[in-house]
């Protein structure tokens, strides 16, 4: 069972600012799966959830490297792109399992090659393009007593 929440903003600022108020909930261990298009604005919701939790770091996408470190534990935010990744198998030599999900925060981009990896009680967040400006994003989130208690109220 999950929670499943819809919403709609109008320019990046918006989608910033969800993302904020959802970082500022997030804790060490919570894994967040990314899906959508190139280009439909998940480095830009990460930038929201890096500094909701906190973190002042300039979060950047981290297509070239696979992953950026911002922070550090015990609430650290690692930021995956799996973009290139096509098969789980290749975890081993990207340096994902350097990273301790008990200790950070994981936000993945292009969560879908990688989704035999990743635990269950993952956060799934999908943006869908609507147009230039406008995103629908769909927040998942499974129905556990502490994440139901945590994110019921989100967006409300």
């Amino acid at each position: 069972m999950r929670i499943r929440k819809e919403f709609v903003t109008n320019s990046p600022e918006e989608s910033i600012s969800l993302a904020y108020s959802l970082g500022k909930l997030l804790r060490a261990g919570d894994v967040i799966a990314y899906s959508g298009d190139l280009g439909a604005g998940k480095t830009t919701f990460t930038r929201g959830l890096a500094s909701g939790m906190g973190l002042s770091d300039l979060v950047t996408s981290p297509t070239f490297n696979l992953v950026h470190v911002y922070g550090r534990p015990p609430l650290q935010l690692c930021h995956f792109d799996m973009y290139r990744i096509t098969d789980p198998g290749e975890l081993e030599t990207t340096g994902y399992y350097d990273y301790s999900p008990e200790e950070s925060v994981f936000a993945i981009e292009w969560s879908e090659n990688i989704l035999s990896a990743l635990p269950e009680n993952l956060i799934r967040i999908r943006i869908e393009t609507l147009s230039e400006e406008s995103r629908k994003i769909i927040l998942e989130v499974p129905k556990t007593i502490e994440r139901g208690e945590r994110f019921a109220n989100f967006g409300n």
